[in-house]
Order: structure tokens, then C-alpha cells, then sequence
């Protein structure tokens, strides 16, 4: 038995996700199709149509595997990310891995903690999100900076770096998106419940929380308790949103999705869900485009669910990244492994 050595990320996460939980179940309770049994309080109709979800039209596929499986060698894969070059990073356990494009591992960046997030700049900067900080590691691998943690509760999730500089950090103990510059230096927060500035507030009910910054500069969040994409100026000004709850190939399922988003070359949307785990395409303005893979060709061995409760929702989400050339890289976290989607030939 391993003795406690106090309050970790991941012990302040369960409390926030307690208290979030009592708001957000109402609102999936009162979506999803229950019975009063007992078990799984699903009806055996509702069986058979979780069958028919996963089912996805060949003619919406827009993609094909184009390569064999990577094989991370982790035993908790959480992260993936893809430079300019093709190289593939993935954070797991307490260490970075680094492949080439062929698949094979290349370097390994050994850190003090267990990444949960990672970015990778143009000059090969890496940022790693480790717990309630962000560390940077330059091209040879070595630390150059560790940055101050924005406070106690700070569980961070994702980071996304901006064409003008800027790092966004998603906190999904705080629920709320930091903005920094290079160096490390804070310069405001984004996302707070602020009803004079039309700010909704994020939903959180657990430890998915994404960003990404297409070429526009402006900041997109995605708010998985709403099942949308938000939008925001770097300032914090709430601009727009896009995505709906639905377990329709459409919609976002389940009480809290996507899990985690990335950018195409022509800034579309690569959405990935839990539950039902499907990875989607939606143009730069929120309309659905088609599907990268779906649950049964992902996952074939995971049983098919979609959450009723953030309780059923804490772990189990993939993570997704693209490259320059349009493929869509799934990092598998149950099976720690690495799948390679391209676009299907015209």
C-alpha cells in the first residue's frame, strides 16, 4: 500500500468533478432514455440501438488506416501531438517518446512527473503540461524552464500554441483556460462564469478539457459538460459556439464530449468522443463533414457505452492529433497504441 503524501491533481479533480457531477447529471439524466431498474438502468431496446449508433455509413468514411499500429510501450499512454516534420510524440508514464514517421522511436525526453499534455512549437520547443505546471524542453531534449503553477486545485489538460506567441493552457481543476506568453509569464484567464461579459463558464465534469488555435488567432474550447466548441478572442471576449448533445453521427454524445479536438491544414475539426468512441470531421464553422473511423473499427474489443453520469465518464478518452499532410493520428489509451488515418483516395 503506497502511504499518502498528501492532496495530489488528481485527488482535487475528484472534488471538483463531486461537485460538478451534481449539476451536470440532471441535465444527462434528463437526455438520456432510462429505465427505473436496476444494473445498468438501460432497457433492452436501448441495447439494440447502442448497436445501431456504432454502426457508421460507409459513405460518411472519410478515411482510411495508412499505416500498421505504433506500438507506444506504455503502460498509461495520455497524450499525443505531431510536429512539422511528422514526428509523433507521445507522453505517457513519466516519459515523452518521440518516432519518426516510419514508427520508429527516435528519443525520449524523461520528466519528474506523469504528463497529461503535451505541445510541440516550430522551433522544437516541446511543452509539457505535468500535473499543476507547464516544463519546456528544447530540441536536444533538455529542460530550459519550468514554469510557476497557477494555483493549488490546477489540473492541467491541454495546450495550444498560437502563431502570434501565445501558450493557452486549459485547467480543468479550475476550469479555466491561461494564457502566457513564451517565456512563461501569465497574461490573463479565460473562460470564468461572467454573465456581464456573456461568458457561460466551463462545464468540467472530468479531466478532458481541449484547446486549440486555428490561423484565425482566435482561442477554441472545447466545453464538453455543453458538448460544444467554444470560441474566444485572447482577451477572453466569448465570440461563438458550435456542436450539439445528440448521439446522432451529428451530435456529440453521452453527458460530456468531445474529450479532444485537433486542427487540419485548412482548420477543420477533428473531433474524438468517449463512450462512444468516434472520431469525426467538422469544417472550420462547426458543420460535420464525415468520419475519420468509428467505434467498432477503433475499438473493436471496448464495449459500447454512452455515459449517463460524469461518474461513468472519469477515464477512458483517446487523443487525437493531425499532420501537415492531413492524416489524423489516434493515440489509442487502452490499448497504448498509435493508429494512422489518411484521407481516402478521390
Amino acid at each position: 500500500m503506497k502511504k499518502h503524501k498528501g492532496a495530489t491533481g488528481t485527488d482535487i479533480l475528484i472534488g471538483v468533478v463531486i461537485a460538478a457531477a451534481l449539476v451536470v447529471a440532471v441535465y444527462c439524466l434528463a437526455t438520456m432514455r432510462t429505465t427505473g431498474k436496476r444494473g445498468s438502468g438501460l432497457s433492452a431496446d436501448f441495447a439494440y440501438d447502442i448497436e445501431k449508433l456504432a454502426y457508421i455509413d460507409p459513405d460518411l468514411i472519410m478515411y482510411d488506416e495508412s499505416a500498421e499500429p505504433i506500438s507506444t510501450g506504455f503502460e498509461k499512454a495520455r497524450a499525443i501531438a505531431v510536429d512539422s516534420a511528422g514526428k509523433i510524440y507521445v507522453a505517457g508514464d513519466k516519459v515523452i517518446k518521440i518516432f519518426d514517421n516510419t514508427g520508429g522511436l527516435s528519443e525520449t525526453i524523461t520528466v519528474a512527473g506523469e504528463p497529461r499534455c503535451l505541445a510541440v512549437s516550430a522551433d522544437g520547443l516541446v511543452y509539457v503540461g505535468l500535473g499543476d505546471h507547464v516544463e519546456v524542453y528544447n530540441s536536444d531534449t533538455k529542460r530550459t524552464s519550468v514554469w510557476r503553477s497557477p494555483g493549488d486545485s490546477a489540473v492541467l489538460t491541454s495546450i495550444a500554441l498560437s502563431e502570434s506567441g501565445d501558450v493557452f493552457v486549459a485547467d480543468a481543476g479550475n476550469r479555466i483556460v491561461i494564457r502566457y506568453d513564451r517565456t512563461g509569464a501569465e497574461l490573463n484567464r479565460i473562460g470564468k462564469k461572467d454573465t456581464e461579459r456573456n461568458v457561460p463558464g466551463f462545464v468540467i465534469p472530468s479531466a478532458y478539457f481541449d484547446v486549440a488555435v486555428p490561423r484565425d488567432g482566435m482561442l477554441r474550447v472545447v466545453n464538453p459538460g455543453r458538448q460544444r466548441i467554444e470560441t474566444y478572442t485572447s482577451d477572453g471576449d466569448f465570440e461563438f459556439s458550435w456542436g450539439e448533445p445528440s448521439v446522432k453521427i451529428e451530435g456529440f454524445s453521452g453527458c460530456c464530449n468531445p474529450v479532444n479536438i485537433a486542427l487540419l491544414g485548412d482548420d477543420s475539426f477533428v473531433t474524438c468522443e468517449k463512450g462512444l468512441n468516434r472520431v469525426k470531421i467538422y469544417d472550420r464553422d462547426g458543420r460535420f463533414k464525415g468520419v475519420v473511423v468509428g467505434p467498432r473499427q477503433l475499438a473493436p474489443d471496448l464495449p459500447l457505452d454512452i455515459c449517463r453520469s460524469p461518474e461513468e465518464c472519469q477515464f477512458g478518452g483517446f487523443d487525437v492529433a493531425a499532420d501537415s499532410k492531413g492524416a489524423v493520428y489516434v493515440l489509442d489509451t487502452h490499448a497504448n497504441i498509435v493508429r494512422i488515418f489518411s484521407p481516402k483516395e478521390k
